[in-house]
């Protein structure tokens, strides 16, 4: 009996260890830096690497849209309205609220379900400061949230690339930014050293991660709208130049993303300007014309030029035709993409958030006039109405509540 014993326990002891083995070698693993060479990334085994994946937008730099807002269309606004609406401690409960659900380890794991390979996180430069923002007034919890991403890309094998999408003083000068309506960064030297101070806070923290793709200094910078825009152009590459030197002088294992000015749409700013560095990277934005390789030969004889990778960081907001197109375009031309965005509610997204009852009432307080009291004061709605939504949506924004946009991400060549 004792011998039988002693061989059901061997028994068991080599499946526990087959099967632990079994899982070792299938869970996705990432051994080491992507590098660039030439035009290329690489794997830390010599081959190449295409990205393919999504933004998470709007988790970390809410942007009004998505929740189908039209003048509440930056972070500060859509605070401003929440909190004239319900009051800033409800606000501040529904913003911790939002980041504890909005994207969890399961969206992780659907996005990497699909076939994608890498995901970027657009965030708030006020994440890293003591800044008011989503909740918090002190020790702001950027380095809390951008851990869990990492953990949850580790565990499902995705790169990751860290965006500024947001940067002291504002790089854009529109709603894009969370600004007030100017890219002050380039004016301002105290902007300026804020932004170097944070990128060189987040380097030396993630300088051993590999998981972390690159770093991107800022997005999309200097809109289109200003009589001063080319003066503005000239300071991109200094504005970049000072970013590089920042996270240099902390970590030399990571890429650094640079996007061209006027939505990452014009490199002719960077044209004949060599930056100092081996782990450089561009990244190029396009939203809507034809898709086809013509609506992005700038980009492509840009890239060529200067022999480095160039990567399309934002792209979508089109038809399912259309952006099968331009996939098919883009891979053919060596430009890895992440589509935009991950989530919203609507369509056009790899998963749609279904919009609570009364969500309607919240908008219509959103575009009422609130120029002075008074009308803050007529159009607030009934708090019983309004707060029930806001807490309903919580709920209606986590992964296993919203829909799968089958066709969507079908059309980009991965599986729903």
């Amino acid at each position: 009996m004792k011998n039988l014993w002693y061989g059901i326990l061997l028994l068991f002891c080599s499946v526990v260890i087959s099967c632990t083995s079994e899982k070792q070698e299938t869970e996705p693993r990432v051994t080491g830096f992507i590098t660039v060479n030439g035009p290329d990334l690489m794997l830390s085994d010599g081959s190449p690497f295409f990205i393919k994946g999504t933004n998470l937008g709007n988790w970390l730099n809410p942007e009004g849209y998505m929740f189908r807002f039209n003048k509440a269309n930056s972070y500060r606004f859509i605070n401003d309205m929440f909190c004239e609406m319900v009051g800033p401690d409800f606000t501040a409960e529904f913003w911790r609220a939002f980041k504890d659900n909005y994207i969890t380890r399961e969206d992780l794991r659907f996005i990497k379900r699909t076939g994608s390979n890498t995901v970027r996180l657009p965030f708030h430069y006020k994440l890293f400061t003591d800044e008011d923002y989503m909740g918090l007034t002190a020790n702001q919890d950027g380095f809390a949230r951008v851990d869990s991403v990492v953990n949850w890309c580790r565990e499902e094998g995705l790169y990751l690339i860290l965006d500024m999408h947001d940067a002291p003083g504002g790089q854009t000068g529109d709603n894009i930014d969370d600004s007030y309506g100017y890219p002050w960064l380039f004016e301002s030297e105290t902007s300026q050293q804020l932004y170097c101070d944070i990128w060189k806070k987040i380097a030396a923290y993630y300088r051993d991660e590999p998981i972390i793709l690159g770093y991107e200094l800022f997005n999309e910078p200097i809109a289109p709208y200003f009589e001063n825009m080319e003066e503005l152009n000239g300071k991109l590459a200094h504005v970049y130049q000072l970013g590089i030197d920042a996270i240099r002088e902390v970590d030399n294992n990571h890429i650094i993303l640079l996007g061209g000015s006027q939505w990452n749409g014009n490199f002719n700013p960077l044209r004949n300007k060599p930056f100092n560095d081996d782990k450089i990277m561009y990244t190029c934005h396009r939203y809507g014309g034809e898709p086809t390789a013509d609506a992005i030969r700038d980009f492509i004889e840009f890239r060529d030029s200067v022999n480095l990778p160039m990567y399309m960081g934002e792209i979508g907001h089109n038809t399912d035709e259309w952006m099968n197109a331009f996939c098919q375009a883009m891979e053919e031309n060596n430009i890895g993409w992440t589509f935009w965005p991950y989530k919203k509610m609507d369509g056009s997204s790899f998963i749609g958030i279904t919009p609570p009852e009364n969500w309607t009432v919240i908008m219509e307080f959103a575009e009422a006039p609130r120029g002075t009291y008074k009308e803050i004061r007529d159009a607030r709605p009934d708090q019983q109405i309004v707060r029930k939504a806001m807490t309903d949506f919580i709920e209606a924004c986590r992964f296993q509540n919203c829909v799968i946009q089958e066709n969507y991400v079908q059309a980009l060549g991965l599986q729903p």
